[in-house]
C-alpha cells in the first residue's frame, strides 16, 4: 500500500508517518509538507509542495490512500490567507485525489467543525457540523466538511473518512504550540511546578485532549481498513480548569465568560498573544464528543490518558522541546522570540 500524507511535518503528520511506517501493510509513504524537514524515516520519501499551487495530482499518482493534515492555524490577523490554504488548499487536494483516481481520502476535520453543543452530556458524530462564524477555526472546518459532503455524492467509489479530534498533543509538539497559541512573551520558566500563579476557571470551558501518537493510530486503522465516515476521537477523560490547575500545582479563581473575553480579545489586540480570541469562545461552544464509534468501527483505543497527554505537553513547554521539521522547531532562545515578534505576532504564517 503506498499512502500519501500532506502536511506530513507537523504535530499530527509526524505521528502518522511514524504510525504508517510500523504497519507491514504499508509499503511506501510520500510526505508532503511546504517546507523539507531533516528528520528521516523509513520507507518515506519526501515531496515539497504548497497545497495552494502545487500540481497535487502528480503527487497523488498510484497512491493507495491520502491522509489531508495540512492545516494553516496562523496568520490570524490574516484570514484570507488561511482561507486560501485551510478552504481552497483542501479542494485542491481532493480534486487531485479524484484526478489520481485514489481509492480513499482520510481527512483531518476537528472538533472544531461541530456546531455548539452540550457539556453535561456527550454527542455522536452525526451532531451538525456548521461550525461558530466566530472563529476562522471552525468556519473553515465546517466549509470543508461541506465540500467533502459534495466530493462524497460525485465521487461514491472513493473512500471518505473523515478525523473529529478534540486537542491534539504531544511533547515534540509543545513549542508549535506555544508559537502558534500563547506567543513570545510566555516565558518557559513559568510553567514549572507551582509556578503558575491561577488557573482561570471559565463557566463552560471543558477540553477534550489527544496523544498524537492516539491520534496517528486512528489514521493508521483508517487507512488499512475499509472503514467510511467520521470519527470521534479524544482521550479521557474530558478536563476541566481544576483539572488543569491540580496539573500545575495552581489554584483556580472565578472568571465570568465575559471578562474572559474580554482579556484574551485585549492580548490579542495588544499583540501580546497570537490566538485569536474566537478560539476561547469556540472552546466555549464546542460539544463533548462520544468516542465509541471509533473504537467499535476501527478498533482504537488510546494508550495515553488525557492527564498523561497534558503532564507532556506542559513538560514540553518547560524544556522548549520540539524536533528536526519546520513546524516543530524546538525553542531557539531570546533570537527565536525576536524572530516570533518580528512577525507582528500572528500575523505570518
Amino acid at each position: 500500500m503506498r499512502v500519501v500524507v500532506v502536511g506530513a511535518t507537523g504535530n499530527v503528520g509526524t505521528s502518522v508517518v511514524r504510525a504508517l511506517a510500523t504497519d507491514d501493510d504499508v509499503t511506501s509513504i510520500v510526505g508532503v509538507a511546504r517546507r523539507l524537514p531533516g528528520w528521516r524515516i523509513d520507507r518515506t520519501d519526501w515531496r515539497q509542495a504548497d497545497v495552494a499551487t502545487a500540481d497535487l495530482t502528480r503527487i497523488f499518482d498510484g497512491a493507495d490512500a491520502v491522509v489531508h493534515l495540512a492545516w494553516l492555524f496562523q496568520p490570524t490577523r490574516h484570514p484570507a490567507v488561511t482561507w486560501r490554504a485551510n478552504v481552497l488548499g483542501s479542494m485542491r487536494v481532493f480534486r487531485a485525489a479524484a484526478e489520481a483516481q485514489v481509492p480513499a481520502l482520510i481527512h483531518a476535520s476537528s472538533v472544531g467543525a461541530y456546531s455548539p453543543g452540550p457539556k453535561d452530556r456527550p454527542v455522536d458524530e452525526s451532531w451538525p457540523t456548521h461550525g461558530w462564524p466566530g472563529a476562522a477555526y471552525g468556519r473553515e472546518k465546517a466549509y470543508v466538511e461541506r465540500v467533502l459532503d459534495v466530493f462524497e455524492h460525485d465521487h461514491p467509489a472513493v473512500r471518505v473518512v473523515r478525523m473529529r479530534p478534540g486537542l491534539i498533543f504531544q511533547r515534540a509538539a509543545a513549542t508549535e504550540q506555544r508559537r502558534l497559541f500563547g506567543g513570545p512573551f510566555v516565558p518557559r520558566w513559568l510553567l514549572k511546578a507551582g509556578r503558575v500563579p491561577f488557573v482561570p476557571d471559565i463557566p463552560g470551558l471543558r477540553l477534550q485532549v489527544l496523544h498524537a501518537e492516539d491520534a496517528a493510530q486512528a489514521y493508521r486503522l483508517a487507512v488499512t481498513k475499509p472503514v467510511r465516515g467520521a470519527f470521534n476521537l479524544a482521550g479521557e477523560p474530558v478536563l476541566n480548569p481544576h483539572d488543569l490547575a491540580r496539573l500545575l500545582g495552581a489554584r483556580t479563581v472565578p472568571v465570568p465568560r465575559g471578562l474572559a473575553r474580554a482579556a484574551v480579545a485585549a492580548g490579542w489586540h495588544l499583540r501580546l498573544v497570537a490566538a485569536a480570541p474566537g478560539l476561547l469562545e469556540l472552546a466555549l461552544r464546542i460539544p463533548v464528543m462520544k468516542t465509541e464509534r471509533a473504537r467499535e468501527v476501527l478498533g482504537w483505543t488510546p494508550r495515553h490518558t488525557a492527564w498523561e497527554t497534558m503532564r507532556e505537553l506542559f513538560d514540553g513547554l518547560r524544556d522548549g522541546a520540539g524536533m528536526d521539521t519546520a513546524p516543530l522547531a524546538p525553542d531557539g532562545g531570546p533570537i527565536d522570540r525576536v524572530r516570533e515578534l518580528a512577525s507582528g505576532i500572528g500575523g505570518r504564517p
